[in-house]
C-alpha cells in the first residue's frame, strides 16, 4: 500500500521546498491532512514539534517572509508531523545558527532514542560523531567506507574524525 509506505517515511531535503504563500500553521495542517492524521493526534503532535523547535512565534507569518532557520524548522515539522518510523535527514543543520542547529540535533537524538531508523547525511563531522551509530562515506557517487562508529574509531586511533575522513577520501581517489 503506497499510502502506508509514505506514512512510514519522513524526508528532510537540503532545500526546504515550502509553499511561500502559506503560514507554518497552514502548511503543517495541509501535510497532516495528506497523511490522514486524526485531529486530536495532529493537535498534540503539532504542539510538541512547535514547542521543541520554537515555531509558535512565527506560526502565522507567511513562509516567504521567514529566515532560513525558520524555514528549516518548518520543514522539520513537516517531515515529522506524521511521526514516521524512518526519517531521512539530508544536511539538516546546513546554514543554520547554533541554537537552531542544536534544536535539530536534539530532535534527531530523540528519533534515535525512540528506536526510529534515522539516516543522516552531513559534512559536519562533529554532528556525525554525536549522532551516528554507523558510518558510510560516499565519494563521487561511490560507497568507499562502511562501518560502525565504534569500529571506525578503533581503526583510526589518534586521528580526529575529520582527519580519518580526509585520509579515506584521498586514498579512494
Amino acid at each position: 500500500d503506497d499510502q502506508k509506505v509514505r506514512s512510514s517515511i519522513g524526508f528532510l531535503t537540503g532545500s526546504t521546498g515550502l509553499y511561500q504563500r502559506l503560514t507554518p500553521n497552514e502548511l503543517v495542517k495541509y501535510f497532516a491532512d495528506l497523511y490522514q492524521i486524526e485531529a486530536s493526534v495532529f493537535k498534540k503532535r503539532k504542539e510538541e514539534l512547535f514547542d521543541l523547535l520554537a515555531v509558535n512565534d512565527f506560526a502565522n507569518k507567511r513562509i516567504g517572509q521567514l529566515s532560513t532557520g525558520m524555514k528549516q524548522k518548518v520543514s522539520i515539522v513537516r517531515t515529522m508531523i506524521h511521526d514516521p518510523e524512518v526519517v531521512i535527514f539530508d544536511e539538516p543543520t546546513s546554514g543554520l545558527d547554533v541554537i537552531t542547529a542544536e534544536h535539530i540535533i536534539q530532535l534527531i537524538r530523540s528519533c534515535r532514542d525512540q528506536n526510529k531508523t534515522v539516516i543522516f547525511s552531513s559534512h559536519i563531522m562533529s554532528e556525525v560523531d554525536l549522532l551516528c551509530d554507523d558510518l558510510a562515506i560516499i565519494h563521487k557517487g561511490r560507497l568507499i567506507h562502511e562501518s560502525s562508529m565504534e569500529a571506525f574509531r578503533q581503526q583510526n586511533v589518534g586521528s580526529s574524525l575529520t582527519e580519518a575522513f580526509i585520509r579515506i577520501v584521498e586514498e579512494a581517489g
